[in-house]
């Protein structure tokens, strides 16, 4: 049918897009969907995140000495502002957050029928199977989750752990935490008082088996282990966004992944172990957003990789050539030659004598 013709994908901007940006990594998360979002041809309009006012600042100042004010503008305030923007008729919104405040976007955006791009969070589970390296896993979770003081989106929420080995790790976490060292002068800070609240009415002190260190006058949270959690306690409800660790067990791979079906799709998940069945079965059978084997986050830094949840955990995705596609429309165009007429899905002419 589609003989003697010629078909293209002719990209095109969306129009004007909104990119809202996170406190956790203020500058990054806003300056990289820009890039795609430049260079598909739009124009954008940029809200920063009102909790990171130094890192605002700096944007404002960078934003407005380099670009004209009809191509990338910048505006700030709190969330009323931020309301007032997603009510606005755009031609695409970027937002970078929260669940809770993702579906709120999701919600009004569709009044105006605007697509949207939602890089949200959730539970983030760290798989460790019997035959993983236990020192390795311990670095590379301890790496992943206390990084920003755990407030990153594809930090490691919890970890499952083989009940065979489950003791042997936890020692392997507790040596390789003391030897990061991270006090009060190093560690990273809570973002304001209302998230560090939050964080503290998470922890059950009955649970703790190392850390709970805190300073609420200069934000300082410790890196914490609780073990003997179950999936009932508080931790467990929601993303946890801090440097809290929760510690849960399993017997078999089997009941481990039967678990993790029932749950929410998460925004990201690792699996340590070197067993190739293992690794095959768990990266089929479950869906999540990125992941990385025997390793944590560096998967974000892949260029050639997408970035994106699935389910509650996101809508869309970019980084790299995804970034342009997101912010484009892909124009489906067909041409065929004029002087041919194809006899498979046209009636015959009949000729009259």
């Amino acid at each position: 049918m589609n003989f003697y013709s010629k078909s293209q994908i002719i990209p095109e901007p969306l129009g004007t897009v909104l990119i809202i940006g996170p406190y956790n990594y203020p500058f990054q998360l806003v300056i990289e969907p820009l890039i795609g979002a430049l260079s598909a041809g739009n124009t954008v309009i940029i809200k920063p995140s009102e909790n990171a006012v130094h890192t605002e600042k700096i944007l404002v100042e960078l934003i407005e000495s380099t670009f004209q004010p009809g191509l990338v503008s910048i505006v700030t305030g709190d969330e009323k502002v931020t309301n007032a923007l997603v009510h606005l008729n755009f031609d695409h919104i970027f937002f970078t957050g929260s669940t809770n405040v993702g579906k709120i976007v999701y919600t009004v955006a569709s009044h105006n029928l605007t697509p949207v791009t939602l890089e949200l969070g959730g539970k983030s589970p760290s798989i460790v199977e019997e035959s993983a390296n236990l020192r390795f896993a311990a670095r590379r979770i301890a790496f992943g989750k206390f990084i920003n003081a755990g407030q990153t989106c594809i930090a490691p929420d919890y970890v499952l752990v083989q009940s065979s080995v489950k003791a042997a790790f936890i020692e392997e976490l507790k040596s390789i935490i003391n030897q990061m060292k991270l006090d009060q002068n190093s560690f990273g800070k809570i973002i304001h008082e209302r998230h560090f609240d939050r964080l503290k009415h998470l922890i059950d002190p009955h649970k703790v088996i190392y850390g709970n260190q805190s300073d609420k006058k200069h934000l300082y949270l410790s890196p914490t282990l609780l073990d003997n959690v179950t999936w009932n306690d508080a931790i467990m409800s929601e993303e946890i966004f801090g440097p809290l660790l929760p510690i849960l067990s399993f017997d078999s791979m089997d009941e481990c992944i039967e678990t993790l079906r029932r749950k929410e799709k998460p925004l990201a998940l690792y699996l340590f172990t070197k067993n190739k069945e293992v690794e095959k079965k768990v990266f089929t059978k479950l869906s999540f957003g990125s992941g990385a084997i025997n390793d944590t986050i560096i998967q974000i830094n892949n260029r050639d990789l997408p970035f994106g949840g699935v389910g509650s955990s996101g809508i869309g995705s970019y980084h790299g050539k995804t970034s342009f596609d997101t912010f484009s429309n892909l124009k489906a165009r067909l041409r065929r030659a004029p002087f041919l007429i194809s006899i498979f899905y046209t009636p015959p002419i009949l000729k009259l004598y």
